[in-house]
């Protein structure tokens, strides 16, 4: 159980940059240029911001620490869209990071923005003004790294309004991203007490349900997210994660393929467990490929020096014709 959990959950810890006192400044451009909130999210680490983007489509966001983020580009118009980006030391020139981020919501998303832009949700309204503004609060604590604080602003918003699933939804993304999974379980059940098929919830509830090694009560929010929200890559990996954590290593590899194209990056790490399928399948030289690109994605990760030395293993065994090697 406890090696597969660190191919997973334990994946966004262990792979991610080191922290350290290093801060770097984040600079982007959306691309098609458009004037749009952009939302920046710890995926590691809980973590948010938000700003508005320029006419010419350019944003940034200064002194952040080292790690993996998600960035969600939102126009009321067209949808979101998201993509994981690495602020690392490795891509920084003179402590500032540039990048492009790919706009082009799908048509479910553009329709689901179109549907929501229509309609008046009902539990939405029930909100107390005062619940939604501790949820405001309690983002922009985030912004600052005082996630504690955030965490008491969330409890009050829920506590005068159980119905407000955005709370309890934060509330379960704060627990898994500091190891409480069994927190954060209770937390996205809450969410989805009062709203059965919101997406954030059910999909995050399936990769805590991932993390801690119950995949096949798992399987059922991972493919209900994936059916939902076929264009999302983190649906997308935790599907395929669940298949591999089932012994279905072909579907695995479908699922995990998707993602790797909806998002390169994503902060998942598709490709370690393709690499270690590829492997298992004596396929060393896609198994390389995985963990080759997974480096230059993520060059500062702390297991750097061991996937080398993986790689290293992979290559021998290719040479030798010794396909047990890992």
């Amino acid at each position: 159980m406890k090696s597969r959990r660190l191919c997973f959950v334990a994946l966004s810890a262990v792979l991610a940059c080191s922290a350290d006192d290093l801060t770097l400044e984040l600079r982007g451009v959306i691309d098609p240029p458009t004037r749009a909130m952009v939302g920046l999210y710890g995926s590691t680490h809980p973590f948010q911001e938000h700003t508005l983007s320029d006419a010419k489509g350019r944003f940034r966001f200064k002194k952040l620490q080292a790690g993996t983020y998600t960035i969600a580009v939102f126009d009321p118009r067209l949808g979101e869209s998201r993509r994981t980006v690495e602020v690392t030391g490795s891509f920084a020139e003179k402590g500032r990071i540039e990048v492009t981020i790919p706009f082009r919501p799908s048509q479910d998303e553009h329709n689901r923005t179109a549907l929501r832009s229509n309609t008046v949700d009902a539990r939405e309204l029930s909100v107390s003004p005062k619940a939604s503004n501790l949820l405001q609060r309690a983002r922009n604590k985030l912004g600052k790294g005082q996630s504690d604080a955030a965490v008491s602003d969330l409890q009050e918003a829920v506590r005068i309004s159980p119905q407000f699933v955005e709370a309890w939804n934060l509330l379960g993304t704060i627990a898994y991203q500091t190891e409480e999974y069994d927190q954060a379980e209770k937390y996205f059940r809450s969410a989805l007490e009062h709203e059965d098929d919101a997406f954030d919830p059910t999909v995050n509830l399936g990769g805590t349900l991932l993390s801690l090694g119950r995949y096949e009560e798992a399987f059922r929010y991972n493919q209900f997210a994936v059916l939902d929200r076929p264009e999302s890559a983190l649906a997308n990996s935790q599907m395929g994660m669940n298949h591999y954590f089932l012994g279905d290593h072909e579907k695995a590899i479908e699922y995990l393929s998707v993602s790797k194209r909806r998002d390169p990056s994503h902060f998942s790490q598709p490709q370690f467990v393709l690499a270690q399928i590829y492997a298992a399948q004596g396929r060393s030289e896609k198994a390389i490929i995985e963990l080759e690109d997974l480096l230059e994605r993520h060059p500062d990760t702390e297991m750097a020096e061991r996937i080398r030395g993986s790689i290293e293993r992979l290559r021998s065994a290719a040479t030798t014709g010794d396909s047990s090697a890992r």
